[in-house]
């Protein structure tokens, strides 16, 4: 199994969490070969101020398929509603068939604990269906795996009611322009949404030269703290781009054999 590409299947509520929490990694993996698929929960239909949500959710659609160019990975935007998300049975089927289907070796996804409702649910959904995915007589129709996958938390800060727990650490900085460029893609959210709902002065323009080196600036300004906190002087200077990853409780189970495999480039922390 080891001489096989890794399988990495994400789970993000939205169309632009996988890359914003997780691009690093994502990176890190194309570059072993691994053979990655990117799925948003929702349809990102509730996050912009004035289009109207059925525009909206062509276009977050194609700007996740450009994202997931830049990478070379599938992309799948599904329909729950943006805002509306639970952690419903009908979602935890879904994730069921699509882990089953794509056969991950690692899943990524939102802890069960964060900002966003629609980032808990999904976190909850998976959690549920960790365990379930074994079992045939639940969404039958689907074949079972083989082994049950490893699951991992992309980074939070939150720390109520459990904090994060960072088992692996990655410094994401060789991989800052790749996943500056694939969020650049999702134009809707950082060059519109975003900065109306922060309040923050007018972007420049998304097609001016000046965007990337504003977006860049604008991530690594809310990413900075997950330097602060998981960051291990030992390890060396801090990066300008700290990824972390907490293992779940619930899954498959990691083994020093296939940690590298999983998490390449990662300190265990």
């Amino acid at each position: 199994m080891s001489n096989e590409p890794c399988r990495v299947l994400v789970f993000g509520a939205h169309p632009d969490d996988a890359e914003f929490f997780a691009g690093g990694l994502l990176h890190a993996h194309a570059k072993q070969g691994s053979v990655i698929r990117m799925v948003s929960v929702t349809n990102g239909q509730s996050g912009h101020h004035e289009l109207s949500s059925d525009a909206l959710v062509l276009r977050r659609r194609e700007e996740a398929r450009r994202a997931g160019a830049v990478l070379g990975c599938e992309v799948s935007v599904w329909d729950y509603p943006d805002g509306y998300l639970t952690s419903s049975l009908a979602v935890r089927e879904s994730i069921i068939r699509e882990i089953r289907q794509f056969s991950p070796d690692l899943v990524l996804t939102h802890r069960p604990w964060d900002y966003h409702p629609d980032h808990r649910a999904v976190g909850q959904a998976v959690q549920d269906a960790s365990y379930m995915v074994m079992v045939p007589k639940i969404v039958p129709g689907t074949r079972v795996p083989d082994r049950e996958p490893v699951v991992a938390s992309m980074v939070d800060l939150f720390t109520k009611p459990v904090a994060f727990q960072a088992d692996f650490v990655l410094d994401a900085t060789p991989y800052l322009d790749g996943v500056v460029a694939m969020l650049s893609e999702h134009r809707s959210q950082f060059a519109e949404w975003l900065p109306w709902i922060e309040k923050l002065p007018s972007p420049l323009p998304a097609d001016s030269p000046e965007w990337i080196e504003w977006l860049k600036g604008w991530y690594l300004e809310r990413v900075g703290p997950r330097a602060e906190r998981f960051w291990k002087s030992h390890w060396g200077d801090t990066p300008k781009l700290v990824e972390a990853f907490e293992i779940s409780e619930y899954a498959g189970r990691l083994s020093p054999r296939t940690q590298q495999r999983l998490f390449p480039g990662c300190h265990a922390n």
